[in-house]
């Protein structure tokens, strides 16, 4: 029985996506209403041109993962890859998963964030700094007098304070890391588990998003003829 789907997508993302349709169908609406002469016709080829890339580039792009394939929803494809056939899930400037034929697909939902990895980076050193501090008995980073806490002050009810509550609880929960890198870490965990499993075998599949590649080829080809006929 297939179990169901983990789903990764870049909240940031959509988020985005969303803005942009609203204001290319503000625009575009107003155009195509109150536009005189080609205006019109030349507003509703460039939305039916930008709509579906925004919607491919940000909206659509989705991770799917079971116990027996990784499917990728990218821009303009959508890939299948069962955990048998997968080689390495690697992270540097992007995501990605290399199979054995060599290929590597990109994870389009899950972007990598420098600053992110930095920012994680950053905090990770603070909750180590204050866990060496207080196994050494010294004084926390940010008390006042032996009193560590929030802002210099005193903790309150015993706790040691706001910011040493929070650091004590990221140290309990491990390393800190990008949310993009915790879903890479998901995603090896369960190829390490279901890689030489006999269900998770297979081909990896590959497929054209042709329901957003046929709306952007058709605008953009009413794009140009209007723009040639000046």
């Amino acid at each position: 029985m297939t179990t169901p789907d983990r789903i990764y997508r870049s909240p940031a993302g959509i988020a985005g996506g969303v803005l942009l349709l609203g204001i290319t169908g503000w625009l575009g609406i107003d155009a195509i209403v109150a536009g005189h002469g080609r205006t019109p016709w030349l507003a509703l080829a460039t939305v039916i041109l930008v709509v579906p890339l925004v919607v491919a580039f940000t909206i659509r792009p989705a991770v799917y993962a079971n116990e027996e394939r990784l499917r990728v929803r990218n821009p303009f494809r959508v890939i299948v890859v069962p955990w048998g056939e997968v080689v390495s899930l690697r992270s540097s400037y992007s995501n990605e998963v290399v199979v054995k034929s060599g290929r590597k697909y990109q994870l389009w939902a899950v972007p990598v964030s420098l600053r992110a990895r930095k920012r994680a980076a950053r905090r990770e050193a603070r909750v180590a700094a204050d866990q060496a501090a207080e196994a050494s008995g010294r004084p926390r980073r940010g008390g006042v007098g032996g009193l560590g806490g929030f802002g210099g002050f005193g903790g309150i009810g015993g706790a040691g304070g706001f910011g040493g509550a929070g650091l004590r609880g990221d140290a309990a929960e491990g390393p800190v890391r990008a949310e993009g890198d915790k879903v890479m870490d998901d995603l090896r965990e369960l190829l390490e588990a279901r890689g030489e499993a006999e269900g998770a075998q297979g081909e990896v599949s590959v497929r054209w998003a042709y329901e957003v590649a046929g709306p952007v080829v058709a605008g953009a080809v009413l794009l140009a003829i209007l723009v040639a006929m000046g």
